[in-house]
């Protein structure tokens, strides 16, 4: 063998190494690329259950959230019925206190015609008892018996 076989045989076996390097590249990148796609896949699957997931607590926290309010709205009627009640039941103590405060003001109005009649008779005692010690011969007045 000579310089040139060994040479074509080189270059024989260089292409053909090359090529086969260059289809195991080829298959490399074809396959890198199916992976990137399946992992691109999955990772968008992997989102949209994340999604649902989220989703789903979402609505959970918005069902929570429509019970409060409809507690609340609740709540907020029987507070105002109460409330309602209880300004009833103080208009009905104040109707009464004024009708007390009417009897009250009559009672005394009585209270000072009898005081005046009371002051009238002691004015008329004390005078009979003046009468009564100017005059020691005609009354006389025995403590003991």
């Amino acid at each position: 063998m000579n310089k040139d076989d060994l040479l074509q045989i080189e270059n024989a076996v260089g292409n053909l190494i090359t090529n086969k390097i260059d289809e195991a590249s080829n298959k490399f990148d074809e396959k890198l690329i199916v992976f990137k796609e399946e992992i691109k896949a999955e990772f968008r699957h992997q989102i949209g259950i994340q999604s649902e997931h989220f989703q789903h607590k979402l609505d959970i926290v918005v069902e929570g959230h429509q019970m409060l309010s409809e507690k609340i709205d609740r709540v907020e009627e029987r507070q105002d019925k109460r409330m309602d009640c209880l300004e009833h039941k103080l208009d009905n103590v104040a109707a009464e206190l004024g009708e007390v405060k009417v009897k009250g003001d009559y009672t005394a109005a009585k209270l000072d015609a009898v005081a005046t009649k009371l002051d009238t008779v002691a004015a008329d005692l004390t005078a009979h008892r003046k009468d009564t010690e100017a005059h020691p011969t005609i009354y006389k007045v025995k403590e003991s018996i």
